[in-house]
């Protein structure tokens, strides 16, 4: 974990596209102010980790065993063929 110390108006880099600014410092309380493309999601952590469980929640809902069947019968037939054709 990287540690950095900033000040009210100072900015944390991460990568090309995102920017995270300090807008201001209260007690135990910083404001944050994060510029990133439309494309990147952004969350607080408690919202993310829910946001997750959800999708874990809805494929495991979807799959059933008929499919996980399928889906190892497709990566057998798949690996068989590449060593077939690795042999030639």
């Amino acid at each position: 974990m990287l540690v950095l110390a900033r000040k009210i108006n100072e900015s944390i880099m991460i990568g090309d596209d995102v920017e995270i600014v300090i807008i201001d410092i209260k007690g135990d309380q910083v404001k944050l102010g994060i510029k990133a493309p439309k494309t990147i999601s952004v969350h607080r952590k408690e919202i993310y980790d829910e946001i997750q469980k959800e999708n874990i929640a809805a494929m495991k809902s979807q799959l059933k065993p008929e499919t996980l069947k399928d889906i190892s019968d497709i990566l057998q037939s798949h690996k068989e063929k590449k060593i077939d054709n690795s042999g030639k």
